[in-house]
């Protein structure tokens, strides 16, 4: 098939330079009458074309043509092959030797180029597929796109990876099964490469150090062997990589596992001794106590009665949070208007918001929402509640509204200490509590966390703009349809 397609090539690059030489002779013979040397400074410029250009086998077939030519032609006597002049055989000869010698000087300089533009496309192959190894750092997704971007960085027909740990073959496409399994499981632990002519593949293990940690199989055009190595060494950094970078984050994971934990601890270890410590001493107080007029008496049961729905609201807000991270939260979405569960969640908070206006900002035409009335009120009582909480008594806190793009925000706005810059990204993590406030104001760093997973579980988001010392605004959207 190769021959069938070079040999009319090959044909018509002899067949061209024999007629461009035969025009060349016929304008100087018969109508510029050159002289010897101009001829023969033509004959090597044109034998010096073909050279860079078809290659050193055409430029010594041009060499010797022109040489027969110059003697036929242009050393007297004119056409014969005899010369009469010694000194022209001289000639004839430094003619034809300058010619051979011009010849393979040309075809070095022209392999010489082909070759530095051979070596750029591959250091311009290589580049874009180590930029392409560095993009993948889940071991899972990199494995699995390791054939392909072979395949497309170097133009390959297909790419197999063999995985020795994992004892997983991941191919390019699911058609390309040139190398089988177990050919590549044995370069695996042979360490040795081999080479198929019949389907023009290659197969060689993948090192690390001096252990293999897998096998490659490539099939296409050839590729060198510096390309092979680099491909290989980058295969085998990129996917110990991935892993160690799979490593770390499960110690991160674990890490932060161990900081919820702990936070946890002291979430229990505070706010839930507190109120158990209250109902203690007023229980004691009462059986001990006889002497108590029926007012204290009411006092202490009143402090019971707080305390206990305190820690029922504590342990509803974890058991809450536990089903929001196992995702069992039922959404039953409904049109309503904001204005109306608003006020449900202001009603619902009185006793906290005893000491706070609330002051309500809200357009008269308000488009419906779907929402979860039960939910949307509860993520509105954590931010009014935590705006009750960090402001000062008196305070007013501002609820407004408006439409953006898609979407219906709703802000809640304090005039308390504020949030600075570095907290701001992490008042919505569970248990967060920022440091100088986490023994002056009661709570267990739940409450925007669950506001957070509410708000996103309608595929909306909440936000936090905050000045220090100029109160903060919470913000959090819900879009005007629903999504599913």
């Amino acid at each position: 098939m190769d021959v069938q397609r070079i040999t009319p090539r090959i044909i018509f690059r002899y067949g061209l330079s024999t007629g461009t030489l035969a025009g060349i002779v016929a304008v100087y013979f018969y109508w510029l009458h050159a002289n010897e040397t101009t001829v023969s400074l033509t004959f090597l410029l044109l034998i010096l074309i073909v050279a860079a250009n078809w290659g050193l086998r055409h430029a010594i077939y041009m060499s010797f043509l022109a040489a027969v030519s110059f003697n036929f032609f242009f050393l007297p006597p004119v056409l014969t092959f005899t010369i009469s002049d010694s000194r022209n055989w001289v000639a004839l000869g430094t003619f034809l030797l300058t010619a051979v010698i011009s010849s393979q000087l040309s075809e070095r300089a022209r392999r010489a180029a082909e070759n530095s533009s051979t070596r750029q496309r591959e250091a311009e192959s290589l580049y874009e597929f180590s930029q392409q190894l560095l993009l993948s750092s889940n071991m899972s997704d990199l494995l699995n796109q390791l054939p392909s971007m072979m395949t497309e960085t170097l133009h390959l027909s297909g790419a197999a990876l063999y995985l020795r740990d994992k004892d997983r073959v991941y191919r390019s496409s699911p058609g390309y099964m040139h190398i089988s399994a177990e050919q590549l499981r044995e370069a695996t632990y042979s360490h040795e490469s081999r080479q198929f002519e019949d389907t023009q593949s290659l197969l060689l293990p993948v090192l690390l150090g001096q252990k293999a940690i897998g096998a490659l199989a490539l099939s296409g055009q050839q590729i060198s062997t510096e390309v092979l190595d680099s491909v290989r060494s980058m295969t085998a950094i990129a996917i110990e990589r991935a892993r160690a970078m799979e490593t770390l984050a499960k110690v991160e994971a674990s890490r932060e596992s161990e900081r919820l934990r702990n936070a946890l601890l002291d979430s229990v270890a505070h706010d839930l001794k507190t109120p158990l410590t209250s109902i203690t001493a007023a229980i004691t107080t009462l059986r001990s106590d006889s002497l108590l007029d029926p007012d204290q008496r009411a006092e202490m049961m009143a402090v019971i009665e707080e305390e206990a729905a305190r820690l029922d609201r504590l342990v509803s807000e974890a058991v809450e949070m536990a089903e929001l991270d196992a995702n069992r939260i039922q959404l039953n979405l409904q049109k309503l208007s904001i204005r109306e569960v608003i006020e449900q969640a202001i009603n619902g908070l009185e006793a906290q918001l005893r000491t706070h206006s609330v002051e309500l900002r809200l357009p008269d035409a308000l488009p419906a929402v779907p929402m979860d009335k039960t939910q949307i009120v509860k993520v509105l009582q954590h931010l009014l509640e935590n705006a009750a909480k960090y402001s000062p008594h008196g305070s007013p806190i501002v609820v407004s509204t408006e439409v953006t793009g898609d979407a219906l925000v709703v802000n809640v706005a304090d005039r308390g200490v504020g949030i600075d810059d570095q907290e701001q990204s992490m008042v919505f993590d569970k248990f967060y509590r920022a440091p100088g406030q986490r023994y002056r104001v009661q709570g267990t760093g739940m409450g925007l966390a669950i506001a957070r997973a509410l708000v996103e579980a309608h595929g909306g988001a909440i936000t936090v703009t905050s000045q220090p010392g100029n109160g903060s605004v919470f913000s959090f959207s819900l879009p005007l349809t629903a999504r599913h």
